[in-house]
């Protein structure tokens, strides 16, 4: 089923028939052709320490050869004079690998040496390296251990245009950094950027405009909109390759089901038309997909045939393919967003902003002059897309940007220097659950729970449940739920045409009790098999997922000791593992009404997600890890518990009156007085 189309742009195009090669390709009226030749250009204001830097070129390219301008430079300017280092962050793990990567190629020297990265659970760097590539989240814990970047001569923020939460705050806590210390050198740098504004923002910082090396792009816009633009979008593919010189194509979709319904129209109508055209290979790209099938998509395509590779928006930034001619671009992504007074947040597909379509059509001018065929009017371009997306900062929880800057010390979070403030209401609600989580005291003042829980680099609650695990003695249990929790719902791989196969094998993995405990089924076999990738590939688990919770389960493990927190196993007794989860989760629980499953607190109407353990069990209390709004409010990873529990672990949270069932109470026994009796 295809997600509900946004109001703000008007799709009205009609259905062509599927054998048909008539499409938007044919009814494009707007060429716009994009010529770069930016002159580098230098602000009047007064010179600053820091610099936005913002090009309409070839973004991953330009920053990895300017960071290698000022290491090669760095012997003369002394920027790794005496251990300094440089850093370098990302808005995404798979750049920082990648791009660490490449410019480690480039110098010559081995990844983890002179260059080398570092990502949440995975640090691939040594006491030679100067050059740091790093999530833009990474940097941020450093604030923690060295709060004034003492070590660092140079900070790159990059890809700054994302505007994700963690880069929101790097930019209030770097400008107060960078006015005591003159030495050190801030570089922010986009392909799309509000200069005017980012510059006002760092002291009137100077704005370099960077000439780039991108091929000139055509764009081409359609005369009416789309009605259906999956639809469009496999007739524009096919339109291409039937009537286009060489070149490979790249779609832009909005997530997994539509890029798996997309590929299975293309091949479909491929077998139709036989030996009419050219070998066309559909390559998908997304986050759920096995290492092995990511991998496909940079393989060089065949002589004689034309590869079309159909991607998530991890694509317009993240990762480079070589070959790409062609763009098409729909004009929608999905976008998360978090409702503060439920709790709850949404995937929704939304329309994208002018900075992303910009990103998507600079991926054809990679290799040659390229072409972008954006599925939507040019007036609709103009007039109906924001200039940027909206900043993640104001659409997401808070709770552990909140914890770490008050373990930073900053404790008047009202009056931080934010380039976006994000909503009221949501910093009061992470101040309230820090409070209840025993993090904060009734002054806001970090309590010795919650420095621990900050020295954790997960979740708030996530970091409770560990803390909680010593005292139901299953922290090994516990560090193996949190590592498969931190892998994001891709454990099991679902493919279309072993569906059955798929949903059999996960069945076996149920245990009673909920789907924490599915979890740690699913871990500790993969342990007995010898972290056997073939037993992965038997039983439909990504091998990726688990290689990555195995070294997530690493990381907190070397953790515990400096939090202070032994290792220890319950030996079976899942009853603790339960009751610690409880411990750390209890803000987050539904029970059993007559009308379906409500929220305690904000008797919020929830459902089981379809592939929980317990979707037909329905048991009377439930704890859920996350409430995500897709088709309904659905619970995710959700877990049996008794109301008793709640008590025990949260006294001071839930009273026993609001744990009381309704339904269960009774008519009194005795019979009323009669009214001769009442005289």
């Amino acid at each position: 089923m295809l997600p509900p189309r946004s109001p703000s742009i008007s799709w009205c195009w009609r259905k062509r028939r599927p054998s048909s090669l008539s499409g938007p390709l044919s009814s494009r009226v707007t060429r716009s052709h994009q010529a770069h030749h930016l002159q580098p250009r230098l602000s009047r204001k007064s010179p600053s320490r820091l610099s936005a830097a913002a090009s309409q070129c070839s973004h991953s390219a330009r920053s990895s050869w300017l960071l290698l301008l000022i290491i090669r430079s760095s012997s003369s300017r002394g920027y790794t004079k005496k251990g300094m280092k440089i850093a370098c962050t990302q808005p995404r793990r798979v750049a920082a690998m990648s791009v660490a990567a490449r410019v480690a190629r480039e110098m010559g020297v081995k990844l983890g040496n002179e260059v080398g990265y570092s990502i949440r659970f995975e640090d691939c760097t040594s006491e030679r390296t100067v050059l740091r590539y790093m999530t833009d989240g990474m940097l941020l814990r450093e604030f923690l251990s060295e709060p004034d970047l003492a070590s660092y001569s140079v900070v790159m923020v990059d890809e700054a245009h994302e505007r994700t939460l963690h880069t929101d705050i790097l930019f209030g806590l770097i400008k107060d950094v960078a006015r005591f210390r003159p030495e050190l050198k801030v570089l922010v740098a986009s392909a799309t950027l509000d200069t005017a504004r980012f510059s006002t923002f760092f002291d009137d910082a100077p704005v370099f405009r960077i000439p780039g090396r991108r091929f000139p792009v055509d764009i081409f816009y359609t005369k009416a909109p789309e009605a259906d633009y999956l639809e469009a979008c496999v007739v524009s593919v096919l339109q291409i390759h039937v009537t286009q010189p060489p070149g490979d194509i790249l779609v832009f979709l909005t997530g997994q089901e539509e890029i798996e319904a997309a590929c299975e129209m293309l091949q479909d109508r491929c077998r139709r038309l036989g030996s009419k055209i050219r070998e066309l290979l559909v390559l998908p790209i997304y986050a759920n997909l096995p290492s092995d099938m990511q991998a496909r998509i940079f393989q060089p395509t065949p002589p004689g045939a034309r590869k079309v590779v159909v991607a998530t928006n991890i694509a317009e930034t993240s990762l480079t393919i070589e070959g790409i001619i062609y763009v098409l671009d729909p004009g929608f992504c999905k976008q998360k967003s978090y409702n503060p007074r439920t709790g709850m947040e949404s995937l929704t597909v939304t329309p994208c902003s002018k900075a992303s379509a910009n990103q998507r059509a600079g991926r054809a001018g990679r290799v040659a002059a390229g072409k972008c065929f954006r599925l939507y009017t040019a007036w609709a371009y103009q007039h109906e897309l924001e200039e940027t997306t909206v900043p993640e900062i104001q659409r997401t929880s808070l709770g552990n940007v909140v914890l770490l800057l008050k373990s930073l010390g900053i404790h008047d979070l009202m009056h931080f220097d934010f380039l976006d403030p994000p909503p009221y209401e949501t910093l009061l609600l992470a101040l309230e659950q820090l409070y209840a989580l025993g993090a904060l005291n009734h002054l806001g003042e970090l309590t010795t729970s919650g420095r621990k829980m900050a020295e954790l680099p997960v979740d708030p609650m996530l970091s409770k449940m560990i803390l909680a695990s010593e005292k139901y003695s299953c922290s090994e249990e516990i560090l193996t739920v949190a590592a498969m929790l931190s892998v994001n719902n891709s454990i099991f791989y679902r493919p279309k045409d072993k569906v059955v196969h798929a949903d059999n094998a996960r069945v076996n993995f149920f245990l009673p009790g909920g789907d924490h405990l599915v979890l740690l089924n699913v871990y500790t076999q993969w342990a007995e098999s010898g972290y056997s990738s073939q037993w992965c590939y038997e039983n439909f688990v990504q091998f990726r997922s688990m290689r990555r919770a195995r070294d997530v389960r690493e990381q907190l493990e070397g953790l515990l000791e400096r939090v202070e927190v032994g290792l220890s196993s319950c030996q079976g007794d899942y009853i603790r593992v339960r009751k610690a989860i409880t411990a750390g989760y209890f803000y987050h629980t539904a029970r059993l009404t007559r009308s379906g499953y409500r929220t305690v607190k904000q008797q919020q109407t929830v459902f089981i997600h379809p592939n929980s353990s317990l979707f037909e069990e329905q048991p009377r209390w439930l704890l859920y890890h996350e409430l995500v709004l897709t088709t309904k409010e659905f619970m995710r990873q959700v877990l049996e518990i008794e109301s008793s529990w709640l008590l025990e672990v949260a006294p001071h949270y839930y009273k026993a009156k609001e744990l009381e069932d309704p339904h269960s109470k009774k008519m009194p026994k005795k019979i009323g007085k009669t009214r001769e009796e009442l005289g």
